[in-house]
């Protein structure tokens, strides 16, 4: 796929999840997808497959909200089989925070699905809001 037609995909995406839709984006994942977490909080680190990142990462992270969290984009750009996204998230936690991130989605593209996405965002948010995922619980 050229650049503009992964930057439309995405868009699309992110058009859902600006409306607390994360269904589309579950389904753009490869099954060998790769989601990378910078920093060095609880939730950072590698999520090696969709199933990885749907049952590690997006179960107990979704478990926290009160419903699905929005994530609106502000500026999408793509070179090639890359595209970066910088977008606001929105959410409240069971606890009644809260959790209003600031990202950057830098995910590279193939045959029409995402292979790979390193995420930037506020470490110490995540820190002060969210609890440890259960797999990183003592």
């Amino acid at each position: 796929m050229t650049a503009s037609e992964n930057k439309t995909l995405v868009q699309n995406i992110m058009a859902a999840r600006s409306r607390r839709d994360p269904a589309p984006f579950i389904a753009a994942m490869a099954d060998d997808f790769v989601w990378r977490i910078i920093g060095s909080t609880a939730w950072s680190g590698e999520y090696i497959g969709k199933a990885d990142v749907r049952e590690r990462l997006l179960k107990p992270l979704y478990e926290q909200f009160t419903a699905p969290s929005s994530i609106t984009p502000t500026r999408i750009l793509a070179d090639g089989d890359h595209v970066v996204i910088e977008c606001h998230g929105d959410a409240t936690t069971i606890s009644d925070e809260r959790y209003a991130n600031t990202y950057c989605f830098v995910i590279r593209m193939a045959e029409g699905q995402m292979r790979e996405m390193t995420e930037y965002m506020d470490t110490a948010l995540v820190e002060r809001v969210l609890r440890p995922p259960p797999w990183r619980r003592a």
